[in-house]
């Protein structure tokens, strides 16, 4: 069953200190750093309200003040801050504001995803794949082969009915998770308070076979490093021009 209509409430991870990213994050929050001309919460916030969310929620902790104004500029009025004195990671970021994201499933989006396809797409295909009956997670995953500045080993093997399973060591996975999801509320049943990571939902759910993802068909890139921030910038420039990638 398709999430009909498709989730009105989002979350954008914004807290990291993006330590891959430190000479510029030093001074200015990751999620401010420009890719081709837009600051990258700026290309997530477009990416939510194309998909029909009307009720975003941000969560900052490094340079707080500076993203949280930036933010605000955007004069949503249904826009909540959810600034973390001390770092939550992603799962205890996402378990914090689940006051704001409410009882119904929920994206859950990276602030530094590059996506270059048409805005709200990939989105709304989470939500159209959605079934509540089987699932406490879906998310969205590129393929590993093909994937633009993106040299690992990919994170995970897709069974044919789109169940998850981690990536065997010593191995390498066909896909690689993009940053954008669907989550349940219920998925945090049980969880600590304080600082987890997101992968602890992924593994609890792939554990009980409610762990579900699917490929994604356009370009994203990953810009948390110098070089996939190099290649965004320039890849973003393009499509703005209307030029092929």
């Amino acid at each position: 069953m398709s999430l009909t209509p498709p989730p009105h409430r989002a979350m954008i991870l914004a807290a990291g200190r993006g330590s891959r990213l430190a000479t510029l994050t030093a001074t200015t929050p990751k999620p401010l750093i420009r890719v081709g001309g837009s600051a990258m919460i700026d290309l997530a916030l477009e990416q939510v309200l194309a998909a029909g969310v009307g009720e975003v929620v941000v969560n900052t902790h490094h340079l707080a003040e500076r993203v949280e104004d930036h933010v605000h500029r955007w004069r949503l009025p249904n826009l909540r801050v959810s600034r973390e004195a001390d770092l939550l990671d992603t799962g205890g970021g996402v378990r914090r504001a689940l006051r704001w994201l409410g009882l119904s499933p929920f994206y859950v989006v990276n602030s530094d995803l590059v996506w270059l396809d048409q805005p709200g797409l990939a989105l709304r295909r989470l939500a159209a794949a959605w079934d509540e009956c089987r699932m406490d997670a879906l998310l969205l995953l590129a393929p590993t082969v093909n994937t633009k500045g993106y040299s690992g080993n990919g994170d995970f093997v897709m069974q044919p009915d789109g169940r998850l399973l981690r990536r065997p060591a010593s191995t390498m996975a066909p896909f690689i998770f993009t940053g954008a999801q669907i989550l349940a509320p219920r998925a945090f049943v049980g969880t600590p308070q304080g600082a987890f990571s997101l992968n602890r939902i992924y593994d609890r759910a792939a554990e009980r076979g409610r762990l579900f993802g699917i490929r994604h068909e356009g370009d994203w890139i990953d810009a948390g490093t110098p070089e996939r921030l190099h290649l965004a910038s320039e890849a973003m420039i393009h499509v703005r021009q209307g030029k092929l990638l």
